[in-house]
């Protein structure tokens, strides 16, 4: 298999691509390519690319002193189980950007274990956290489980 690398330049990103695997995610199913489009503008992207075929993306959102939000990890198919997802968020951990951050923060349903291993862990104070969905979200994330 040859070498997969990883870039946060934005030319190299595959739109299409990335809109199609979170299109059907279970946290973002059906999404609008504009709204991708408009994530990754207000967001530090890196890309995971073999032989110049995308096969894996994640983003980071930022006040750029204190607070990062990980989202839309995602490891292609056929670059599954090597690693990547856990080299793609250790990429960003290890980055100057991001290192001095007080909280980063996460959701993730099937993939504890790789956060885990990179120092996340469930909410130190989840009684304290609240959020506010848009009308429809909370049903259509029910029906997603």
């Amino acid at each position: 298999m040859n070498a997969i690398t990883l870039s946060d330049d934005t030319a190299l990103l595959q739109i299409e691509r990335i809109h199609g695997w979170l299109a059907s995610s279970y946290w973002s199913p059906g999404i609008a390519r504009a709204v991708v489009e408009k994530a990754i503008a207000g967001s530090h992207c890196l890309g995971a690319y073999r032989d110049g075929e995308q096969v894996g993306f994640a983003r980071m959102i930022t006040d750029h002193a204190t607070f990062a939000w990980l989202a839309d990890v995602w490891v292609e198919e056929s670059a599954r189980g090597q690693g990547l997802g856990r080299r793609m968020v250790a990429w960003f951990l290890d980055h100057p950007e991001f290192a001095g951050l007080r909280r980063i923060g996460l959701v993730t349903k099937d993939a504890h274990g790789v956060y885990a291993a990179l120092g996340f862990h469930p909410l130190a104070r989840a009684d304290r956290y609240m959020e506010r969905l848009a009308p429809g979200l909370a049903e259509m994330l029910r029906n997603a489980r």
